[in-house]
């Protein structure tokens, strides 16, 4: 997203269990971001940075305020969080759209290169 020509990252998507309020989740990855080196003062949005974390869904919750918005307002047009959720849970269903991630997959209008170690071969990663 954003800035093309920047230094290649690892982009993942994980599942995680946990107590905290989606605001008390947002603040820890936030720290972890600080702590390896990110700066959300000095950077242009979508610029270069050491990592980003986003919180994509919580459970099947809707919740917007001015720093967080639940699902991740861009989650259903970008392949490389899609792709990641096909081996996680693709038949996750987003709580706005209600379709799973690999109709929204399939409705991506550029599903962008994205490099796994597997391969889809019809509507499963192996």
């Amino acid at each position: 997203m954003g800035q093309k020509n920047q230094p290649w990252f690892v982009n993942a998507v994980i599942a995680v269990r946990t107590n905290l309020s989606p605001i008390e989740l947002l603040r820890v990855c936030q720290d972890i971001e600080a702590r390896l080196g990110r700066n959300r003062n000095k950077e242009e949005k979508w610029g270069e940075r050491p990592i980003d974390i986003d919180i994509l869904f919580y459970d099947n919750l809707v919740f917007s305020n001015e720093i967080l918005t639940i699902p991740h307002p861009y989650v259903h047009k970008r392949a490389f969080a899609l792709v990641p959720m096909l081996e996680i849970q693709q038949s996750y269903v987003h709580p706005v759209l209600n379709k799973n991630i690999l109709e929204l997959h399939e409705e991506l209008e550029d599903p962008e290169d994205v490099f796994l170690y597997g391969t889809i071969s019809g509507s499963r990663l192996e």
